[in-house]
């Protein structure tokens, strides 16, 4: 990371987290873990026999990726949607707790809050289920979604779309966010999980992991000449500002449109669990660009916070102290 950004530096941008702002956008979730033991297989079937020794409830998401702008001492809003059901309740009652604006949080009465469900047993996942609706979310709550970043675009140094591919984001609505960001100079920042990026086209910087890189390129990438050939071919098909790949233990690399590329190792640390890294990547990298820092800079310090994700179980945000403390 020195090469990039020295440690003096990057306290410095850190040091103006808590004065920069961050709205994120996207599939708002909750993430429920139920742990326990397991010491026996199932006479019923051959599956293991959970113990259950406690369950907890995260936020998970694009509320994880709010959990990581928080945690790391920056101004942050969401917006996105929830059912009028028990987990909505307790994820609006949870932003409230925080101190987080929930007017941009809008209730859909048909549609039920996605709660992601994890059995971890034995310190690994015996099985998740999912409970979500994936149709498109209605006409009204894509205008109140609009209305509410029109509402908030004097404050805004980045908005983050944390696209999970539930029904949230078409066209449209990525296009009234497009305007009201390019017309007040904001950074808009987009994790994808659509494969036809044309969706996305035009952003200052797209996040993909390798395998979504793969699928909006239709082939496979082998090595790291792929990645070079296949991250300049989305800059120029898609007229991104930036591309920032996340490749696993490769660590990422970080594409800008005037052709340059960066390549920046990961830093060596035990994984226990790659879930959520991805959004403290995007969360970190946006509120380091809204606190002044460069494309490389952000993506130096979002690596080494993605770093500190993988070493924790579930998905758990990262603190300032944490990141300070690993510089």
């Amino acid at each position: 990371m020195e090469n990039i950004i020295d440690r003096k530096r990057a306290l410095d941008i850190i040091s103006r987290f808590n004065s920069s702002k961050v709205l994120v956008v996207g599939d708002i979730m909750v993430d429920q873990f139920i742990w326990g033991k397991v010491s026996r297989i199932s006479p019923e079937a051959p599956v293991p026999v959970v113990r259950v020794t406690s369950e907890s409830l995260l936020l998970g998401g694009c509320a994880n990726v709010l959990n990581n702008v928080f945690s790391m001492g920056g101004k942050v809003a969401i917006s996105g949607i929830v059912g009028s059901d028990d987990m909505g309740r307790w994820l609006t009652g949870k932003l409230t707790e925080m101190d987080i604006d929930t007017a941009g949080v809008i209730v859909e009465h048909e549609r039920p809050t996605i709660v992601k469900t994890r059995v971890v047993a034995n310190h690994q996942q015996v099985v998740r289920f999912d409970r979500e609706d994936k149709s498109t979310v209605s006409q009204n709550s894509l205008q109140r979604i609009i209305e509410y970043i029109k509402s908030m675009k004097d404050d805004l140094g980045v908005v983050i779309i944390s696209d999970y591919n539930k029904g949230v984001f078409s066209k449209e609505l990525i296009e009234g966010i497009k305007e009201i960001t390019s017309q007040r100079g904001i950074i808009l920042c987009i994790d994808p999980k659509q494969s036809d990026f044309s969706l996305y086209c035009g952003c200052d910087l797209i996040t993909p992991n390798h395998q979504e890189m793969e699928r909006a390129l239709g082939m496979e990438l082998e090595n790291s000449d792929d990645i070079t050939k296949g991250g300049r071919e989305l800059i120029r098909k898609f007229d991104f500002g930036a591309l920032l790949v996340t490749r696993g233990e490769e660590g990422m690399s970080l594409f800008e449109n005037d052709g340059g590329v960066t390549h920046i190792p990961t830093v060596a640390r035990e994984v226990f669990d790659v879930t959520g890294a991805g959004d403290t990547v995007i969360g970190v990298f946006a509120l380091c660009v809204a606190a002044g820092a460069t494309l490389k800079e952000a993506s130096a310090l979002a690596n080494h916070a993605a770093s500190l994700a993988v070493g924790k179980v579930g998905t758990a945000p990262v603190y300032q102290d944490e990141l300070k403390k690993a510089l």
